[in-house]
């Protein structure tokens, strides 16, 4: 086996990791949402424990990237795919912390009146699990259309996150009876929203590592258009289908 075929074999090692990771963590977000949703704690409990599992993956997946540029020294398109790792791992770590915060949360108003069929949460958790799927998709077909599909999902989310804090906050006004456990879902609301900006960052990051260039396609980051990203997307995917463009003579 060849030094280039060796890196290759490990660079898929450590993609391979990365999507276990990431179908962990959006397990623990769909068991977290569905323990809050059924008052169930065993549900609130497998979360808990599964944290400690993907803690360690991360820590696998960081040494072994560590590893590869001590001794590899790879450089352009590689470098820039281990640094996106890197990055990426560090937002799925911390989604996967979040699922654990709402795991807790439903502990905490188990026994508390329930609240109105739980207002619009569960479209909330499926929005933001949506998108880190999409994020994550993007990374393994390395498609920037699909990058720029995630970020703008990112306002949607951010529009649906406003409009549960005012029915939440209403709730709270008419039904005082119910302000504890309202008082968590706010939280709840709060952790699906920063879920959503993590894949966001996921896929942002994707567009660096294709790119050469790291920018925010968000639009509540972004400053230019987007319809200039979507160009963007779409020559490079006329590209990728042309045969790709030597994508290494891009500075990192």
């Amino acid at each position: 086996m060849t030094t280039r075929q060796a890196f290759d074999a490990e660079l898929q090692e450590l993609e391979t990791k990365v999507l276990a990771m990431a179908s962990i963590v959006e397990g623990m977000v769909a068991e977290a949402v569905e323990a809050l949703w059924r008052n169930d704690m065993a549900r609130a409990e497998q979360v808990l424990r599964r944290d400690d599992e993907v803690d360690q993956i991360d820590i696998e997946i960081e040494s072994m990237c560590l590893r590869l540029i001590a001794l590899q020294q790879p450089m352009g398109r590689d470098l820039r795919t281990i640094g996106t790792i890197m990055k990426m791992i560090t937002d799925i770590e911390r989604i996967g912390d979040y699922a654990v915060d709402i795991a807790k949360a439903a502990r905490k108003i188990r026994d508390e009146p329930p609240v109105e069929q739980l207002v619009d949460i569960p479209r909330l958790a499926n929005a933001a699990r949506r998108m880190l799927l999409e994020s994550i998709e993007a990374y393994v077909k390395r498609d920037l259309q699909q990058v720029i599909r995630v970020c703008q999902q990112d306002d949607e989310v951010d529009a649906l996150y406003r409009r549960i804090r005012v029915q939440l906050q209403e709730i709270m006004r008419q039904h005082p009876d119910q302000v504890t456990a309202a008082s968590w879902l706010l939280l709840v609301a709060h952790y699906l929203e920063r879920i959503a900006d993590h894949a966001t960052n996921i896929a942002e990051r994707v567009w660096f590592m294709e790119t050469g260039r790291l920018e925010q396609l968000a639009k509540k980051h972004k400053s230019g258009s987007l319809e200039e990203a979507f160009a963007e997307a779409a020559q490079h995917a006329a590209e990728q289908r042309n045969g790709g463009t030597d994508t290494d003579a891009i500075p990192v």
